[in-house]
């Protein structure tokens, strides 16, 4: 396993007594003009190639920041082969990615999802003319202190608008946990294990691990996937990777066997609003998820040693879940989240979400 990703990733890891604590997440400071800036691209389709695509388009504030789809959409001619994770708290992860391919740097993170073919397939020189002829963009980037619209200054805004996305509100951190939740929080930090990789304020501990989930199987089954499952495989250089019928996670970082099937332990903020669970998407509600999880998890040669059966009453996998869902605050769906200009031709997010369907 892969036990060391950066400093931050040891230092948010933390202990399974730092989960017993109510810990907020704090609100990152950010260049209020750039990340207003990045927010309008945000919601812009512009920065995909065929203008298809927005980087909401995937990652809608309602469902803090994912798109409800066990696996999500991509840029026009594939369709991913992985589940869209959160942006809840994003400028504190340790690693991007649910093989964790990325480092910290949210510059690098927009990069690649704006220039990747499956994704949004989108080349920058044409994004930075894109946003050079709009009055708008020009107006924007003067007002955060750039002289034109940049390649650099563009992901340096859409960086600062990600790191506004930040929980609150949770019962976890106002204290109202209910009585279930507060019994919840005793299985979670003792017979559920559960602390011991879900740790720290973001209830992870940006690690990679094998679980055993199952391959989701629509992967392969359709062309439109597996055709952007080959890309990447092919570009992280995968062995045989037209003949592989599964996702080898970590492995591509690695490419040492005993890492296959590993995959970054997810934050547990914000589950009542990001289901399908797991990197593919294979488990479509939270009552899955722990029975999952009591059962020790799936059937794999390279599981985690710590997943054993725990034996866990009704009762007790109630409790759990009520706790789990105390991890989620408010949602993201309010005026700060959203672009409501109508200078896309569209005056609301309603109007911006018909677009897309």
């Amino acid at each position: 396993m892969i036990r060391t990703l950066t400093v931050m990733g040891a230092l948010l890891a933390g202990t399974a007594a730092m989960a017993q604590e109510s810990v907020p997440i704090q609100p990152m400071d950010v260049n209020a003009a750039r990340a207003e800036l990045g927010k309008r691209m945000f919601y812009d389709p512009r920065l995909s190639g065929d203008t298809s695509l927005a980087c909401a388009s995937c990652h809608d504030p309602a469902k803090a920041f994912t798109d409800g789809e066990a696996l999500s959409a991509a840029y026009s001619g594939a369709m991913h082969f992985r589940n869209a994770p959160t942006l809840a708290n994003v400028g504190y992860r340790a690693a991007w990615m649910h093989d964790g391919r990325l480092g910290t740097n949210l510059n690098d993170v927009a990069r690649e999802m704006i220039t990747e073919t499956y994704l949004m397939n989108m080349d920058m020189r044409i994004m930075q003319e894109r946003m050079k002829q709009d009055p708008k963009y020009v107006e924007m980037f003067a007002a955060a202190g750039m002289s034109e619209p940049s390649n650099g200054g563009a992901r340096n805004a859409l960086m600062d608008f990600m790191k506004t996305i930040v929980s609150r509100r949770a019962p976890i951190d106002t204290g109202e946990l209910s009585d279930a939740a507060q019994r919840g929080q005793a299985i979670f930090e003792g017979k559920g294990n559960c602390a011991s990789c879900h740790s720290g304020p973001r209830y992870t501990d940006d690690q990679p691990h094998n679980t055993g989930v199952p391959n989701n199987p629509e992967i392969w089954a359709d062309p439109q996937r597996h055709s952007a499952f080959v890309t990447y495989a092919k570009f992280m250089g995968v062995e045989n990777y037209m003949n592989l019928r599964e996702d080898l996670g970590a492995y591509i970082r690695t490419h040492t066997p005993d890492t296959k099937r590993s995959f970054l332990t997810p934050t547990l903020r914000e589950l009542t609003w990001t289901a399908p669970y797991m990197h593919n998407g294979t488990m479509a509600t939270l009552e899955e998820v722990v029975d999952f999880y009591d059962a020790g998890g799936g059937d794999d040669p390279l599981k985690d040693e710590a997943l054993t059966p725990l034996g866990l009453t009704a009762d007790e996998k109630s409790d759990l879940i009520e706790f789990l869902k105390a991890l989620s605050g408010e949602s993201f769906d309010v005026d700060e989240y959203v672009w409501r200009e109508d200078d896309f031709g569209y005056a609301l997010i309603e109007d911006w979400r018909n677009v897309q369907n």
